[in-house]
């Protein structure tokens, strides 16, 4: 994503001392948007630092590691869980994904406010350790919408696209957990909205 956001820089690391930072998570089906809406927060807010995911799925095109995620092997990452290195994780798809704790307790002791991306799952893990995060859900429109914006994106094989819309039936069974959920009808409308829920606990 922002790959200004991959670091703290020095603005960033003038604020309040002993303030603590908020944790943002947002969590969505796939196919929902929320890439984008994460971006136009990002861009909205540049003092927002981003944390980056790690995981073992296959680089995108147009993807950078270290800006979109850190890519790293299966034998990486299971070495993690070892070392108790991820302040969550979660199997996806079939990859694994996870969030260091490291980058979570550095950012929010200093003061930051951090956004994260991750899934019910991993929202469920979090909560534990951070139970004060604010969370925010992604609602799509429909499933139909889903399933078409899926296809057009046209990143998965048919058998794959199946397998995110089951998924994503799983996950909107879930989003009680979030104190907050945004329906992604109309993009700038859900942009306005996701600015304004932020802009409400900074």
């Amino acid at each position: 994503m922002n790959s200004h956001n991959d670091s703290f820089s020095h603005e960033k690391k003038m604020s309040s001392p002993g303030k603590r930072g908020h944790i943002f998570i947002i969590s969505a089906p796939s196919g929902s948007g929320k890439t984008t809406l994460c971006r136009a927060l990002l861009q909205h807010m540049p003092d927002l630092f981003y944390s980056i995911s790690y995981t073992t799925r296959s680089q995108r095109n147009g993807e950078k590691n270290g800006v979109d995620y850190y890519f790293v092997s299966v034998e990486e990452f299971e070495q993690g869980i070892k070392q108790g290195k991820w302040a969550e994780f979660a199997t996806v798809h079939g990859n694994y994904y996870g969030t260091a704790a490291e980058t979570i307790d550095q950012c929010i002791r200093s003061g930051h406010d951090i956004l994260l991306d991750i899934d019910v799952q991993g929202t469920e893990k979090f909560l534990k350790h951070y139970p004060e995060s604010v969370t925010i859900f992604i609602l799509p429109p429909s499933i139909d919408t889903l399933r078409q914006r899926l296809e057009k994106r046209g990143t998965d094989t048919p058998a794959a696209i199946e397998r995110r819309l089951r998924d994503a039936e799983k996950e909107l069974a879930r989003k009680d957990l979030y104190r907050h959920i945004i329906t992604n009808d109309h993009l700038q409308q859900a942009i306005d909205d996701l600015i304004a829920v932020v802009t409400r606990y900074r």
